[in-house]
């Protein structure tokens, strides 16, 4: 699964802890009367989708897919208050089911489309079909079209774009755990320079790129693709979009799947979940060292985690001086080690980077961590749909005193990612367009079918609570927990039990009753660093 960590790890998805108030909104864009003209407007698109469907054919070059993957476009509204204005194209595409069991040969009978989102806000799902061809996916790939779609603002879908992609990468930057006073200032500066730029470039066109509208939005795609019902599999970000769609279209809902949960209470929409994700990310960051100090006989990084710790700061201190290659100063280190907090897969490449480079060796560093200018364009789209929608979801502090305050708090404690996600969604302070109200997230009993929760209990990026909050408030929801793991994104993952739980749910719609419990999956082998000639 790719998650907006995938692309920008730079910038965090989410955020708790105690934090001030976060002042309500002057204006209520979600109100009642607009709510009720943006569902009628919702209820017309669908049935505008549902009549022209979607024209499948070969996907472009420039999407970089098989053949055996087929694309469309959907046109959905801009503003679903008036369905019949302006309409933005959605790029989607789709893997067609095998019909045959791969173990058997046996025809399986069809059962739709699964659709998927796998997180952000900003991360495109066009990939997705390719996981037919994966051998954990083929029983699903089986008896399901596998579809997925790039989200509002995404890739070719009304791209977003806030700066030049030029200047998006500043190549070596430096990333104080404690920024000085002077650092604040020239961030808040440039996080509010950031916010004009998202305003001039998109005009009155920037409110509209919302959760609430991603959750429309996939009830027209469900619609374009001929399913009175829809089965969805959200992971990261995409489980609130999940929550959303079951909380406005609870009848529409077939099989849905939550993979790696936010919290989706309002108070917590998202200031306060963003928050909570730097300090879940600091435990993350003591079980890389944890393990990297159980193979000091391989990687030589210290043999207690503090010493592991250590051999980072000193990796940093000798980076702000020199950048490694001339490419990768503090801010690229810690962005691809963020990775290894997310994915512990990730974990022995990350060790053996950070052993070489201390032996003199930095080529692997600056392989794993360099920024690629190619890339530029697609990782700024990420990061202005990012801001775009959660700037827009919710009030945010406008004063700056305030994130100075609960963030120096936090990074007494959680030094690793705290100030690195200040950064990253500090122009919500100065955001130019309307906050919305966050829509109260729950199901009663009988409202929807069973659905199915899946969450790692260490996971960082959507801190364990926020499934816990989900399951309380989906009346009917199963909970699946990968105990003491933390790797983000489970669904067909590592962990061969969750995955069965998956597969039973998808194909027979059985949920382990209120809850059940996986062991964690295998920590990886640690894989000695090969000798080479340091690099220039």
């Amino acid at each position: 699964m790719r998650t907006a960590a995938a692309l920008v790890a730079a910038g965090s998805l989410l955020l708790t802890t105690p934090a001030s108030a976060v002042p309500a909104p002057a204006a209520a864009p979600a109100s009642a009367a607009r709510g009720t003209a943006e569902a009628r407007g919702t209820a017309v698109a669908a049935a505008r989708a549902a009549s022209e469907g979607i024209d499948f054919g070969p996907c472009t070059e420039e999407q970089e897919l098989p053949p055996t993957v087929e694309c469309g476009t959907l046109r959905v509204p801009l503003d679903y208050a008036r369905p019949d204005g302006e309409r933005i194209p959605l790029t989607v595409s789709r893997s067609r089911a095998t019909g045959q069991d791969p173990a058997t040969g046996r025809a399986v009978p069809r059962q739709g489309s699964l659709v998927d989102n796998p997180g952000g806000p900003g991360v495109s799902g066009m990939y997705f079909p390719m996981l037919s061809m994966a051998p954990g996916w083929k029983r699903l790939a089986a008896a399901y079209d596998l579809v997925g779609y790039a989200p509002r603002g995404v890739g070719r879908s009304a791209p977003l774009s806030c700066t030049d992609p030029k200047t998006f990468h500043q190549g070596p930057a430096p990333a104080p755990q404690h920024p000085s006073a002077r650092v604040k200032r020239e961030r808040a500066a440039r996080a509010a320079a950031y916010a004009r730029g998202c305003a001039e470039r998109a005009g009155d066109a920037l409110r509209h790129y919302t959760s609430l509208n991603n959750a429309r939005d996939l009830d027209v795609l469900r619609a374009a693709l001929g399913e009175t019902r829809l089965t969805y599999l959200g992971s990261s970000y995409g489980t609130y979009i999940g929550a959303l769609y079951a909380t406005l279209f609870p009848s529409h809902v077939r099989r849905m799947v939550f993979d790696s949960a936010v919290n989706p209470a309002p108070e917590r929409i998202w200031y306060r979940n963003n928050l909570a994700q730097s300090a879940a990310f600091e435990d993350r960051w003591a079980d890389f060292r944890a393990w990297a100090a159980r193979h000091h006989g391989v990687y030589g990084l210290g043999d207690t985690p503090g010493e592991v710790r250590d051999s980072y700061d000193l990796v940093r201190e000798r980076l702000a001086r020199t950048p490694a290659g001339g490419k990768v100063g503090p801010a690229q280190l810690h962005a691809a080690m963020l990775k290894a907090a997310y994915y512990d897969d990730h974990w022995p490449q990350r060790a053996h980077a950070l052993s070489a480079y201390l032996k003199g060796d930095p080529g692997p560093l600056v392989e794993q961590a360099e920024e690629h200018p190619e890339a530029a364009a697609e990782a700024e789209n990420t990061r202005a749909v990012y801001l775009a929608v959660e700037c827009n979801d919710a009030p945010w502090p406008a004063d700056f005193a305030v994130w100075d305050r609960d963030n120096t708090r936090l990074a007494r404690r959680a030094p690793f990612e705290t100030w690195d996600n200040v950064w990253t969604n500090l122009p919500c302070a100065s955001w130019p367009a309307p906050r919305q109200r966050p829509l109260d997230v729950r199901a009663g009993a009988g409202a929807l079918p069973p659905t199915l929760i899946l969450a790692a209990e260490r996971d960082a990026a959507t801190p364990y609570d926020g499934a816990l909050e989900l399951h309380r408030r989906l009346a009917g929801s199963a909970l699946v927990t990968e105990r003491d793991a933390g790797s983000h994104g489970l669904a067909g993952g590592a962990n061969a039990c969750v995955n069965a739980y998956l597969t039973a749910y998808l194909l027979e719609g059985r949920v382990p009753g209120r809850r059940a419990s996986c062991a964690p999956h295998p920590a990886p082998e640690p894989r000695a660093p090969r000798s080479s000639a340091p690099a220039a």
